[in-house]
């Protein structure tokens, strides 16, 4: 009964969170992007973002970017294990890379890439680039300069004796 009602008690926390993940979209609605997102570690909210990308004309300043960066100043912490990340809308693949990058235990999410696109966001253009096109299709030319000193900032890493491993 008690894994119930910690079940339980953890579903209602999460979609209170969602409530408010939501709230900061429609807020934000009118200031940078509709997306709201917030991190949760044991049961408290560690911080939120909303999305500041026309506000900022920074257009990586996603609601999940700016709750993942908010999170790791309020934790002194690059790595946000024991962490879940709430977000109003699936991340595109430029946040889900940074919640893994964060290292976020779990992510949850309410409306998903299609919703965005219905919206005029692009997101699902983006997922279907990388799933689905070869390189040489994308909108922008990647293209690899083969230097003999390329490993240089590795070798330097692995040298150094007081380095933090991530």
């Amino acid at each position: 009964m008690t894994a119930h009602l910690e079940e339980s008690s953890v579903q209602d926390a999460e979609r209170a969170w969602m409530e408010e993940a939501i709230r900061l979209a429609t807020h934000s609605a009118a200031g940078g992007g509709p997306f709201g997102a917030l991190v949760a570690r044991d049961g408290t909210v560690v911080a939120s973002g909303h999305n500041r990308v026309t506000a900022t004309l920074d257009p990586v300043a996603h609601a999940e970017v700016n709750a993942l960066r908010a999170a790791c100043r309020e934790l002194d912490t690059f790595a946000l294990e024991g962490c879940v990340l709430i977000t109003s809308c699936e991340p595109c693949p430029m946040c889900l890379s940074a919640a893994l990058w964060a290292r976020v235990d779990r992510l949850v999410y309410a409306a998903d890439r299609h919703d965005a696109a219905v919206a005029g966001f692009d997101d699902r253009k983006f997922y279907d680039l990388f799933e689905k096109k070869p390189q040489s299709a994308w909108p922008l030319s990647v293209e690899r300069l083969d230097l003999p000193n390329r490993t240089q900032p590795f070798d330097t890493w692995l040298r150094t004796a007081d380095r933090v491993d991530y």
